[in-house]
């Protein structure tokens, strides 16, 4: 299985056993990628993670 990277549409390689929220890396771009959807497959680019200041 693979899917487009949404950043610079290379073919990225799925697990055999990649689920839903799985995050994968971009080996062109290095970009950080989030499984959505497996049927169609659907990634978008990862949320960064944001501090969290005790709020």
């Amino acid at each position: 299985m693979t899917a487009t990277c949404t950043v610079c549409e290379a073919q990225v390689a799925l697990p055999n056993d990649c689920c839903e929220g799985e995050l994968l890396i971009c080996g062109d771009c290095g970009t950080e990628l989030e499984v959505i959807a497996l049927d169609p497959i659907t990634v978008e680019e990862a949320p960064q993670v944001q501090e969290d200041w005790g709020e």
